[in-house]
């Protein structure tokens, strides 16, 4: 593993969402300078960034504004959100992304930035291995042939092809991560875009005692989860490598959504019963993440518990619904 000058100028883009604003603080951590770019503010908490921009970075021309004087770049900028927003929206979310994703990596190589990280998703595997709740842990190798089941995989899986490329054909040095359900506090948990977790902690949060939660779907479909600060340990390591293949940061340990809201609902100490909605979408039946590989290259793996990581995060935003 390459051991990294830490006193180096980085690029976070998506600094004001979830994973971008944790990003941000830990590298600062970490003793690095670091730029955030957004098209908003963290929203629930100050940014720790040296320096902070609103700009869109669908436009090319912000793109090469944002990359210049920085050495490293950590691309998680995205329009996205959970399973019943990018079902709806899909020509803006692939559209959006594309442009987005494109314009940084070559304004990146314009400006010689020295390694560039693209965030991708579990959403690139194909849909026919996921066909099943009792499924398989997916290896970076399932995302082939493709048949992602939404258009935010088909365009994190282009992009993932675009950075290989960038380094075959100019020797741009690039790293990508695929996520399985990165959660954890600070994060939406309203409004269409939560993900999973966020979603069920709000519900139980919210719902009285006793009361009943509508979930999603059956409840059978399978899923793993991956608290914030492993992931950001994962990204990291990722990073500090020389490793240039797509590579899962996730968790091996798969649960029901059912499961999921038993650990959240315990962790309330409500009595709270379950109904269940199988109009709403559900994504597919199963996904869960092959560790193999990322053990072996970063001698990396999760080490905060589902519930560890569920308590904090159930804690933190019933103490947010508290203010409203």
């Amino acid at each position: 593993m390459i051991k990294r000058d830490k006193n180096k100028r980085v690029l976070v883009t998506g600094a004001g969402g979830f994973t971008g604003s944790h990003l941000v603080r830990h590298l600062i951590e970490k003793g690095y300078w670091v730029r955030g770019i957004d098209i908003k503010h963290p929203e629930f908490w100050e940014t720790k960034a040296h320096e902070f921009k609103i700009l869109d970075l669908r436009k090319l021309e912000n793109c090469l504004k944002v990359t210049k004087g920085v050495d490293e770049v950590y691309n998680l900028a995205a329009n996205m959100g959970g399973i019943g927003f990018i079902t709806d929206v899909k020509a803006e979310v692939m559209r959006d992304n594309v442009l987005i994703n494109t314009h940084m990596l070559e304004a990146a190589r314009q400006n010689k930035v020295s390694r560039y990280f693209f965030s991708s998703s579990a959403c690139v595997y194909a849909t026919y291995k996921q066909d099943k709740p009792d499924v398989a842990g997916l290896k970076e190798s399932d995302a082939y042939p493709a048949d992602p089941d939404n258009e935010y995989g088909w365009e994190k899986l282009f992009t993932e092809r675009l950075c290989k490329d960038y380094y075959l054909d100019f020797g741009f040095e690039t790293r990508v991560a695929r996520f399985h359900n990165i959660y954890g506090p600070y994060g939406t948990y309203k409004g269409g875009r939560e993900k999973s977790p966020a979603a069920l902690c709000r519900k139980v949060a919210m719902a009285n005692d006793p009361d009943e939660i509508i979930i999603w779907g059956d409840g059978k479909q399978t899923r793993s989860y991956c608290f914030i600060d492993d992931w950001f340990e994962g990204v990291y390591r990722l990073m500090q490598s020389d490793f240039r293949d797509p590579l899962n940061i996730g968790s091996e340990r798969m649960v029901t959504i059912d499961e999921l809201a038993d650990m959240i609902i315990k962790i309330s100490g409500k009595k709270i019963s379950k109904r269940y909605d199988t109009s709403k979408p559900q994504g597919v039946r199963g996904r869960n993440s092959d560790n193999t590989l990322v053990k072996k290259v970063l001698d990396w793996e999760p080490q905060i518990s589902l519930e560890e990581g569920l308590k904090r995060t159930y804690e933190w935003i019933e103490e947010e619904l508290k203010k409203k």
